[in-house]
């Protein structure tokens, strides 16, 4: 299953709520979270370990995020990765 963050502050309920092997995008303000030195980063970190976690490289551009600043084994993805992402999970939940 793919889900799709993109609310900010990110409810952490979300993350119980992920499967085994889901992967997770982050859009719009929710990629103000993924910075190794931001306040979720120790909660996303372990999630790297099940799932798989990417941003959407717009947005960490608009924002002036680099991805030097992301948590480690984060995936950036451009718009092609976001369909390719749709098109590998049929199942899509989002959270806004």
């Amino acid at each position: 299953m793919l889900h799709l963050i993109s609310q900010s502050p990110i409810d952490l309920a979300i993350f119980e709520r992920l499967g085994v092997g889901d992967d997770v995008l982050f859009l719009d303000k929710a990629v103000l979270n993924l910075l190794q030195k931001g306040s979720l980063s120790k909660v996303l970190t372990p999630l790297l370990e099940q799932h798989q976690l990417y941003a959407l490289a717009d947005d960490l551009e608009v924002r002036g995020i680099s991805s030097a600043e992301l948590l480690k084994g984060l995936l950036v993805i451009d718009y092609i990765g976001f369909v390719d992402l749709t098109i590998k999970n049929p199942l899509i939940q989002t959270w806004s």
